[in-house]
């Protein structure tokens, strides 16, 4: 922190190969003060989101989760036990979804485990937001680690405006059928990083998906994902201001969107983020209307 400010590192990584994004990353922990702590239990939360690979910008790269396991055995112990978690969604299932983005190869060369949370053993937990209450499955294996670390992608939605470090935790929700949360989405989101806080977020910003798929060659790290949320938020020319779930992170404590720059200039990565047109942010907003005004019912 710096002051009121949150630190959120930014590097810039050309290539995807381990050892760069290994040595990368370690630079944006060290200009965020990063220091490792003891851990014997580690959960790793890449972007699964669907079954395109890391080529479209979509999902996470599995050689940065390579990377990162490289890294906590090398910093932390080389016995640590280490998950890479996600959990089934409408429509995607992680039996598929691990081995088409290559992360059951990945287990199986690094000896880390594949976890599906739709089918791993939970526990009820109540949170607050607002003035309501939500009631989640929340996975034992997120609880009981020693280290959560997040891993997301930096993406336009429909709904959400972004998804970035607190709309990737939603898929810690193991329970699949997830457009049931929709209608409280931004309310939902914050709700699971409440109840599932993660100690250290990534960005995986190698190649990205804007108005098109780009080479950025982005690596972002900070303790504070509403910071990191705001700082992509703005590299995509957003105003954080303007993204509910973050604003409202922000209101229950989960971080602060003032954030403090440390490494590379955002306007650099900012300059080069594919943007969306002046076309493309209609076609949203002309959805936003019709899901407002009860249309898309009909159109399913």
């Amino acid at each position: 922190m710096v002051g009121l400010l949150s630190l959120v590192g930014l590097v810039e990584c050309r290539d995807r190969n381990v050892n760069s994004v290994k040595k990368s990353v370690k630079e944006a922990l060290e200009l965020i003060n990063y220091s490792f702590p003891r851990a014997k239990k580690i959960v790793i939360k890449p972007n699964m989101c669907y079954y395109w690979d890391y080529s479209t910008g979509q999902t996470t790269d599995p050689n940065f989760v390579a990377a990162l396991i490289e890294m906590f055995r090398e910093e932390i112990s080389p016995d640590v036990e280490i998950s890479i978690v996600e959990s089934d969604a409408s429509a995607m299932k992680c039996k598929y979804a691990f081995k088409y983005l290559g992360y059951e190869k990945l287990a199986k060369k690094y000896r880390v485990n594949l976890v599906n949370l739709s089918e791993a053993e939970s526990e009820t937990a109540k949170v607050k937001v607002k003035d309501e209450i939500f009631e989640f499955l929340i996975p034992k294996i997120i609880k009981n680690a020693d280290l959560r670390v997040n891993v997301p992608k930096m993406k336009y939605m429909t709904f959400t405006k972004i998804s970035c470090a607190l709309k990737n935790i939603f898929g810690c929700n193991p329970y699949p059928k997830k457009f049931k949360y929709h209608p409280k989405l931004n309310e939902v989101i914050v709700a699971l990083n409440k109840v599932m806080p993660f100690d250290l977020h990534f960005l995986d910003g190698l190649i990205v998906r804007g108005s098109k798929t780009l080479k950025l060659g982005l690596i972002m790290a900070s303790q504070d994902p509403v910071a990191m949320d705001a700082a992509a938020a703005t590299i995509m020319s957003i105003n954080p201001k303007s993204v509910d779930h973050v604003m409202l992170a922000e209101k229950e404590g989960l971080g602060k969107s003032s954030f403090a720059i440390k490494g590379v200039d955002l306007e650099y990565f900012r300059k080069r983020f594919p943007k969306r047109g002046f076309s493309e942010k209609a076609v949203v907003l002309g959805y936003r209307l019709v899901c407002a005004l009860g249309l898309d019912k009909r159109l399913v």
